[in-house]
């Protein structure tokens, strides 16, 4: 995703800095978990049971980063294009909280895999639950904290494929999930002999991209130098897609860029 160019993101959203949303909410508590050493701790943690210990791609505070801000992206550009979200919408909060939401969402969705990387979304949401109660609090009544927490809670235990997302702040955070797929993710893993599936086909990916759309609110567009990208896009991405609540608004293609003219598959339209 380019760092440069704002009509292929819709706003470019840099990790460390705050985000560009017209209400300052959303800044605010991105500010709070900056500054929140457990959190921190816990992005730190989360690495070890999926990469050092099974090989697996990156679920640390890279993957986070990545996540949030795809998140965010795909947020910013559903909105531009008018789709009303529900999650906020139906306890009566404000809109700018559905963007804390998945923000917040997005950053603690991986947090279980302290406990193991097998069944992690459900040790995800005890260990949540608790620091959303220290994050909220500076933001919200006890009544708003108890429907924002419940709603956070929804979009991590649905960005497992397990689980049906009710809300579309919940179907952005599952979706996001799966965007974060580049070469970059896998290169642990890689260079310390791991050949799984995940990290082969993590590495076959170039560049994701996400931009407005000609038909769909939002065009997601891979570039994969093998055919084995095929199964971060048809195996996991589509199945995030599927039962997302964002299939009638996200278009995915995915083009083979490799050149020497043995392409197995040459381009995917989801």
């Amino acid at each position: 995703m380019s760092e440069t160019d704002e009509e292929t993101v819709g706003r470019i959203y840099d990790p460390d800095a705050p985000h560009a949303f017209p209400d300052g909410r959303v800044n605010a508590v991105l500010e709070s978990i900056a500054a929140d050493e457990t959190v921190q701790a816990y992005l730190e943690a989360q690495n070890v049971n999926p990469v050092t210990r099974k090989r697996y791609n990156d679920h640390g505070k890279k993957h986070i980063s990545i996540v949030r801000n795809r998140a965010l992206c795909l947020y910013d550009l559903l909105k531009q294009s008018g789709v009303e979200f529900n999650g906020a919408l139906d306890h009566g909060l404000d809109e700018a909280d559905e963007a804390v939401i998945v923000a917040l969402a997005a950053t603690l969705h991986d947090i279980g895999h302290v406990v193991h990387r097998d069944d992690h979304p459900y040790y995800s949401i005890p260990l949540a639950a608790d620091l959303l109660d220290d994050l909220l609090e500076p933001f919200y009544d006890v009544t708003e904290r108890v429907q924002m927490k419940g709603e956070i809670l929804h979009a991590i235990i649905c960005h497992h494929t397990e689980e049906m997302p009710l809300t579309l702040e919940a179907g952005v955070v599952r979706v996001a999930d799966a965007l974060d797929m580049e070469r970059g993710r896998s290169r642990i893993p890689y260079e310390h002999g791991g050949r799984g599936i995940n990290t082969v086909s993590s590495q076959a990916i170039e560049t994701v991209t996400l931009s407005r759309g000609e038909e769909y609110p939002v065009l997601v567009e891979i570039e994969m130098n093998n055919a084995a990208g095929v199964y971060q896009v048809d195996n996991l991405l589509k199945a995030k897609l599927n039962d997302s609540g964002l299939e009638e608004y996200v278009r995915i293609v995915a083009l083979n860029t490799r050149e020497d003219g043995n392409q197995i598959v040459e381009r995917i339209e989801l």
